[in-house]
């Protein structure tokens, strides 16, 4: 099949066809009082000026804002077309692919084997996938796995981003690759997640949708939060942006593909009919929130206990004293067995967030949680591309609700 990118790369085009007044462009979902939230309605509506400035550059066609403080959703809003081409709403409803932040689900399905005591996660890959060990890699834990150390960041022979339609092959390939320096940090952004998977329905003898659903979904009264098996009013992803060599390499190095090109295969309906653990759940802003919101109250969610207190804090021990350099992403990185972590000094989840778990997204979606703050959220961004007026307005909306959720004291 004939790759036709969905590309939007002008942002100046984009910008001009943003009107002076968003108010047709905004939905608003279910708000909390803001008592409940013990937030001030100014501190609320700067960090909702900071998220339309974000939208304002142009860089994204959708942006979808939940954020949960104490518990109590204290924002629920969306801005922009689900669909650019039918010109359909963006609304607080609307399913996103989470991409990248899909690891950390699937990482829950996995540490909710442990404690079943189906697994561990210093069991040998090779203990339910035994064809893994070729090639030397019969040393690779689960944990290796989890922590982006089992040394097979990318496929190791030429693959094109239509590979994902193909999970088997994945799977084929990764089993007889040769690792790449096991217990080097090297983020894996596609690979460890198809091997995950693999172990996770081989224990349970269902696919990972099912383990989820059973898991998460159902007893969180989840509508989406599934991995593809989403309908047409999901939104769509388009490339935005300056078109870059090195940021095609370094997709090409990652996944296969450049950004048009991967950006075309998700939007694809096949990509609906496949598991991607490492990158194609799809959820709203609120239900990541929602998840988020479960692991910072310890695994419970309305009187469910999801997970046990013991396995939150398990998955999210840090993998090391302080953060590492990353061989893939080229940044001092800190991971916990399925998180990325925040950091003392400007990090993944904004400013002065040490505490801070969660994941990101390609590009400029984070779904996190914030115990410092009281703070669990999801910024849904449908816009895909690096280099763009974007990147101040990013971080300003970052700064910002981190200034203004802070608890005192």
């Amino acid at each position: 099949m004939a790759l036709r990118p969905r590309v939007n790369r002008l942002i100046s085009k984009q910008a001009n066809r943003i009107p002076r007044s968003l108010d047709s462009l905004i939905r608003h979902g279910d708000e909390a009082p803001l008592a409940k939230t013990g937030m001030a309605s100014e501190q609320v509506e700067a960090i909702w000026r900071a998220t339309r400035k974000l939208y304002r550059n142009g860089m994204s066609p959708a942006v979808s804002l939940c954020l949960r403080r104490h518990g109590e959703i204290m924002i629920n809003r969306s801005i922009g077309f689900a669909d650019p081409d039918s010109q359909r709403v963006m609304t607080p409803d609307t399913p996103v692919c989470l991409f990248s932040a899909s690891k950390v689900v699937a990482a829950m399905m996995i540490h909710h084997l442990v404690e079943t005591g189906q697994i561990d996660l210093d069991d040998p890959v090779t203990r339910y996938l035994p064809k893994y060990g070729q090639n030397g890699k019969g040393r690779t834990t689960i944990r290796h796995l989890l922590t982006h150390q089992a040394g097979i960041p990318r496929p190791q022979q030429e693959v094109t981003p239509e590979i994902l339609y193909r999970p088997q092959e994945i799977t084929d390939i990764l089993c007889a690759a040769k690792p790449a320096g096991l217990n080097s940090q090297a983020y894996h952004a596609v690979t460890a997640g198809f091997i995950l998977g693999n172990i996770a329905e081989t224990v349970t003898g269902e696919d990972l949708n099912a383990t989820l659903d059973r898991v998460i979904r159902q007893p969180m009264g989840m509508k989406y939060f599934t991995f593809g098996k989403t309908g047409p009013e999901r939104a769509m992803d388009v490339s935005t942006g300056v078109p870059m060599k090195l940021v095609d390499l370094f997709l090409s190095y990652a996944v296969g593909g450049s950004i048009d090109e991967v950006v075309e295969v998700t939007n694809d309906d096949r990509f609906q009919d496949i598991i991607v653990p490492a990158g194609n759940l799809y959820a709203t802003a609120e239900e990541a929130s929602r998840f988020f919101q479960m692991l910072l109250n310890n695994g419970e969610y309305n009187g469910q206990q999801i997970f046990k207190p013991d396995t939150i804090a398990r998955a999210l021990e840090p993998a090391w004293h302080r953060p590492r350099f990353d061989r893939t992403l080229m940044l001092p990185l800190n991971f916990s067995s399925g998180f990325m972590l925040g950091n003392r000094g400007m990090g993944m989840f904004g400013p002065g967030a040490p505490k801070a778990f969660g994941h990101l997204g390609f590009i400029s979606i984070y779904c996190w949680a914030d115990p410092q703050r009281a703070l669990s959220g999801a910024l849904l961004t449908t816009g895909k591309g690096v280099v763009g007026p974007h990147l101040p307005s990013l971080f300003g909306l970052q700064h910002t609700i981190n200034r203004h959720t802070k608890l005192r004291g």
